[in-house]
């Protein structure tokens, strides 16, 4: 419980201070904060060990249960075609090349190299987003680097089962090899299939009972990746593949289910958006603090340099492959075969896989080689493209251009609602109250004004059932007015619509505010 409590902690720090630095991505500041984590021994030594089941069961599975609820499931149908080639094809090829590549330059055995190419493999939809910041990604090599690296953790995992196995009974066996990938691929695309339609089938029946409970619904549906997860695992088929295939059907659940009870669906997507940043951090929290464990262990740091070598080489060969696969089987040009080589970037699961080696009775050399080779691989595979990218990438509209605009846009809205308001007949303390309450939304109030209208709140007694009433439609009316007035800027400020749509929404959540409360005291009172 500590552990996780400082590491949670440690994420929600550097959540708030990646709104300090906006133009440095929040995955570079949290792995950044993770070090001074493990620099810091009153905090980083109530870090539990790295533990690989924990690790994918408990942060990485629920993180691709969401990305997939975030994909919609026709997307995948038609683009199985290009699911296939990068999630089983390139990643096998990239074994190939990678293996023996690795085995011929650096003269390592072959099961230890095969090992490595394997783990090398499984890309990272998460770590990408460090790498594209303020930056905007082609949409057909996003889409691309999205559905590959939601399915290619899967193929990893098997090829490195099947490395590992080489490695310690000295032989390979292809055919059980297949027989496993089939099985756990195929397994796990229908038991999460079938598992999360039986779920989706059971909450859309509730819903429409008397004996729905809206936090029990919202609780089943943040526990459904943990179970499916280890559920899948215990019958030895990907769990990994099981929770984004049961993200992908709750995707199609949620389109159509939005009125249905908007408000459980409405919580349930913030419940979702929270998880993810807060996992999300924690898993660079986790990424920074457990490089600089391994750097730091004697053992390692006494070591040649092969390692350094060998990350460089698994690097270089990944990314080469990448393009060259890029340009002969999914046609792209120049500028996108290497937008799609370098937009494979590693991170959490490649170390997780690293780290499922312990398990094994693997040489206390050759894991250590492992855990570092493929630290360099992780670390190159985020700069080089942070670096590359921008000069490649277009970039976004710069912040201060966006914000400028936004602020504009949005102190025009408030005041279009502050006339509404002067021209309604409203007692002082009301018309007082609901003034300040539009004003603070124009972000205009200050702390010490926010200190006295409390301390009026503390003082007098509440409004009256009347006065109730009053403020309700006039903030109604004010609020009716800033929707009135954002449809109608969204038609010519094309270019920030995506921002308006965002202030449209921040104005339905407060009017939802408004009437909420004041709805169920009147229950209440009848009640």
């Amino acid at each position: 419980m500590v552990s996780t409590f400082v590491l949670i902690l440690a994420a929600v720090v550097s959540i708030f201070v990646s709104q300090i630095f906006s133009k440095i991505s929040v995955n570079y500041i949290s792995m950044i904060i993770g070090v001074g984590l493990f620099l810091i021994p009153s905090l980083g030594s109530h870090v539990e060990n790295f533990d690989s089941d924990i690790f994918i069961g408990m942060i990485v599975a629920p993180l691709l249960f969401f990305e997939g609820q975030a994909t919609r499931l026709n997307s995948v149908g038609k683009e199985l075609k290009h699911i296939v080639q990068t999630a089983v094809a390139l990643v096998v090829l990239c074994l190939v090349f990678v293996g023996f590549g690795v085995h011929i330059a650096a003269g390592i055995s072959l099961p230890l190299a095969f090992i490595l190419a394997a783990i090398s493999t499984p890309t990272d939809a998460t770590a990408m987003e460090s790498v594209t910041n303020g930056l905007q990604m082609p949409k057909t090599e996003g889409t691309f680097l999205k559905m590959e690296s939601l399915f290619n953790d899967a193929s990893g995992i098997i090829l490195l089962n099947m490395g590992t196995l080489w490695y310690l009974n000295g032989y390979i066996n292809y055919q059980e090899t297949v027989s496993d990938f089939l099985i756990s691929a195929v397994g796990g695309v229908l038991v999460g299939f079938a598992f999360a339609w039986v779920m989706v089938l059971f909450r859309q029946t509730l819903v429409r009972t008397s004996y729905n409970s809206l936090n029990a619904q919202i609780l089943l549906y943040i526990v459904e990746p943990f179970v499916l997860y280890y559920l899948a695992e215990e019958i030895h088929i990907s769990g990994i593949i099981a929770v984004v295939c049961a993200g992908l059907v709750s995707n199609a659940e949620s389109q159509r289910s939005r009125l249905t009870n908007s408000l459980q669906v409405h919580l349930g997507n913030d419940i979702q958006k929270m998880i993810t940043e807060i996992f999300n951090s924690v898993v660079f929290v986790i990424l920074g603090f457990m490089f600089t464990k391994i750097i730091a262990d004697e053992n390692i740091s006494a070591n040649s340099l092969t390692w350094l070598g060998i990350g460089i080489l698994l690097y270089i060969i990944n990314v080469l492959v990448r393009y060259v696969y890029g340009r002969t089987r999914l046609k792209f040009n120049n500028l996108s075969g290497w937008i799609f080589s370098l937009g494979g970037v590693h991170g959490a699961v490649t170390l997780a896989l690293a780290y499922t080696l312990a398990e094994y009775h693997v040489k206390n050399s050759d894991f250590n080689l492992v855990l570092m080779s493929e630290s360099v691989l992780i670390i190159l595979s985020l700069i080089v493209p942070t670096i590359v990218f921008r000069f490649i990438l277009p970039h976004e509209a710069p912040d201060e251009e966006v914000t400028k605009k936004i602020t504009e846009i949005r102190v025009n809205m408030v005041h279009q609602a502050l006339d509404a308001v002067n021209k309604m007949y409203l007692p002082e303390n009301v018309k007082n109250s609901v003034i300040f309450d539009l004003m603070a939304q124009k972000q205009r109030t200050r702390t010490r004004d926010f200190v006295k209208e409390w301390m009026k709140v503390v003082k007098h007694s509440e409004f009256t059932g009347d006065e109730k009433e009053l403020e309700m439609r006039a903030f109604m009316n004010a609020l009716g007015q800033e929707r009135v007035y954002l449809d109608m800027i969204s038609q010519s400020e094309v270019e920030y619509q995506d921002y308006i749509f965002e202030l449209y929404n921040e104005v339905l959540m407060a009017e939802s505010l408004v009437i909420g409360p004041t709805v169920s005291e009147a229950k209440d009172e009848v009640e």
